[in-house]
């Protein structure tokens, strides 16, 4: 069965190492345990991974943040994925930094990347992970912050931390929504 795992994150090598980018991260983690090679395809860039009877289709779209919608229903379309099999894996800055919060739908809560996913496909009904970034940066500078690297601290805990949301990113695929909330909320 086809499942669509999209990190969001923005393309280019000024923005490879930014917090908004831990998305892309993840799926990088995913596709380099599996040996996968992304590939430039519309709208982004594609590979695909095995996970037991599972396929998993890593998606990091190449459209820019605000406009990742546009990529997730390209794909989802070009795939015939059920939106019941769709996670979006997110930057939040709302939860400490390394924290995951999973959940089957629900708000924006701000964020560009999933306000153009919930336009394109006319609904908030779509999984995510989120893995905080943190909130420590002044009123009025968020976007600076979360174009901004990791520290070098923060990258040690991302380091343990960024393997457990690619067993998340698994745990969805193989055992479902309901499970994978059960097993990584609040770890």
């Amino acid at each position: 069965m086809n499942n669509l795992i999209v990190g969001l994150g923005n393309i280019g090598d000024e923005y490879a190492a930014t917090r908004h980018n831990i998305g892309f991260r993840v799926l990088d983690a995913l596709a380099e345990a599996s040996n996968a090679v992304f590939s430039d395809r519309r709208y982004g860039f594609i590979t695909e991974v095995r996970v037991k009877n599972q396929n998993l289709i890593l998606l990091k779209p190449s459209t820019y943040m605000n406009l990742s919608g546009n990529a997730v229903r390209y794909w989802m379309n070009q795939k015939n994925i059920d939106p019941q099999r769709l996670l979006i894996v997110v930057d939040d800055l709302a939860l400490p930094l390394g924290a995951l919060r999973i959940k089957a739908s629900g708000s924006e809560g701000g964020h560009n990347g999933l306000r153009s996913i919930t336009q394109q496909l006319a609904s908030q009904q779509y999984a995510r992970l989120r893995i905080g970034i943190g909130g420590e940066f002044p009123r009025g500078a968020q976007i600076d912050y979360v174009l901004s690297p990791f520290t070098q601290e923060e990258e040690q805990i991302l380091k343990e931390r960024i393997p457990i949301a690619v067993e998340a990113v698994k745990s969805f695929a193989l055992q479902g929504i309901d499970r994978t909330m059960n097993q990584f909320n609040g770890k």
